[in-house]
Formats: structure tokens, C-alpha cells, sequence
């Protein structure tokens, strides 16, 4: 067996130790006791968990999320997205995401709330640039000078605080949540229009202070994140 191929399998024993481990999450949170049920229902023994999962919990959580996110890029790669607007591509790059956890919700909010804790932040503030990065990707970006950061900036802000709403929606469909991305990437899109006009003013000093304002209202921030999931 090469390298590779190792690897490999590695990955997908990890997965599937997550995937069982799921089931367990809304009782046990992101936990050991967990992971433990999780071998248990996969007939696996103890000690398998300390080598599919070296780091713990927070590796568990880090794989839920990549996988996930693979899952999405299949998804939307079996869509046509280049007959789309872009704003509706990154709408149904979203909501795909959500989709595909719809029936974890307990699991997606004690995740959000591991990665508000401040010894998580840069490992949850990677993990959503990996999954906004890949969403852009999807949607065909090919940007590669400031753009690439600032699309990826800005979507950041639109999936989390949809990601926020969706967590309590009740709504039949989470139709109050695709209503609230609608307004969100609404919002966003009118950013480029804002800038343009202060540039074209020559107001340049102000234009990072006023984008920053923007910007920093569409981000989630650690403290709206806490007040939200209680974390």
C-alpha cells in the first residue's frame, strides 16, 4: 500500500468514526463519551480512537466540517451553476451547505461554540475560510489580485450570521432564513457600489474606514457568537 493510499484510508476510518460519533453529539456534545459511543456502534476498540483521532475532540470537529464541505463541492458540482447569476450561485452554495446538516443541528451549534471559545478562534476562523473559499470556487471565481481576499472576507460574514439565524429558525423550510441570505448577500453586493462612488469622490482616507464599518457588521464576532449559542 502506498503513501497515498494510507492516507487514504486513514481519512475515511476517521470520517466514519465522526459520522457514528454524530448520533451521540446531542447527548454528549463534542465529548470523548462521544467519540467512545461512536466506536462502540462501529464494533471498534478503545484505543482506535487515540489513532483516528490524535488531537480529540477538536480534530473530530475539524473533520465534521471538511467532510461536509466535500460533500458540498460534490453537490454543487452536479448543479449548473455557471447558468446562474452570481449572486444566486453563492445563495445556492449556502444553502446547500445547510442542507447537508439540516439533521445536526445540535452538533453544528456545540461546533460553533468550540470555535468561539479564544483558544479555537483561529482554528474556526480557518475552518470557515476553507468552506467559503470553497463555495466561491464552486461559484467560478478565478480572482487573483485584493478581490480574492475581500469576496472571501465578505461571504464569510453572509454565511456566518445566515449560519446564526438558520441555527434557531423554525420557520416550515427555513424559508426566514433563505429570506435573511437574500437581504444579507443583498446588503453585500451594494458594498462595491458604495466604494466606487467614495473613490470616484476622492474621498480615499475614508473609504477603509467606511468599509470597515460595513465589513465589520457582517461579520460574526466572538461576542455576538456567545450571546447567540450561549458559548
Amino acid at each position: 500500500m502506498t503513501v497515498s493510499e494510507s492516507m487514504s484510508r486513514l481519512r475515511a476510518q476517521r470520517e466514519e468514526l465522526v459520522e457514528a460519533a454524530l448520533e451521540h453529539v446531542p447527548f454528549d456534545g463534542w465529548t470523548k463519551q462521544a467519540l467512545i459511543a461512536g466506536a462502540e456502534d462501529l464494533d471498534l476498540a478503545p484505543g482506535e480512537i487515540d489513532r483516528l483521532l490524535p488531537k480529540g475532540t477538536g480534530q473530530a470537529i475539524v473533520t465534521y466540517v471538511e467532510m461536509t464541505d466535500r460533500k458540498m463541492v460534490d453537490a454543487l458540482d452536479a448543479l449548473e451553476l455557471d447558468q446562474m447569476k452570481i449572486r444566486e450561485r453563492i445563495a445556492v452554495a449556502v444553502k446547500t451547505r445547510l442542507d447537508l446538516v439540516e439533521n445536526h443541528k445540535d452538533a453544528v451549534r456545540a461546533a460553533v461554540a468550540w470555535t468561539a471559545l479564544p483558544q479555537n478562534m483561529a482554528k474556526g476562523l480557518k475552518l470557515t475560510h476553507g468552506t467559503v473559499d470553497k463555495m466561491w470556487i464552486a461559484a467560478g471565481d478565478t480572482s487573483t489580485d485584493h478581490n480574492w481576499y475581500t469576496k472571501r472576507m465578505l461571504l464569510a460574514g453572509v454565511y456566518g450570521s445566515t449560519l446564526a439565524y438558520w441555527l434557531d429558525d423554525t420557520s416550515e423550510g427555513h424559508s426566514d432564513s433563505w429570506a435573511f441570505l437574500d437581504r444579507r448577500i443583498g446588503n453585500v453586493m451594494q458594498i462595491p457600489k458604495i466604494t466606487g462612488k467614495i473613490s470616484k469622490a476622492g474621498q480615499f482616507a475614508a473609504a477603509p474606514l467606511k468599509l470597515g464599518v460595513k465589513l465589520a457588521r457582517c461579520m460574526p464576532t466572538p461576542g455576538r457568537v456567545r450571546r447567540q449559542f450561549g458559548g
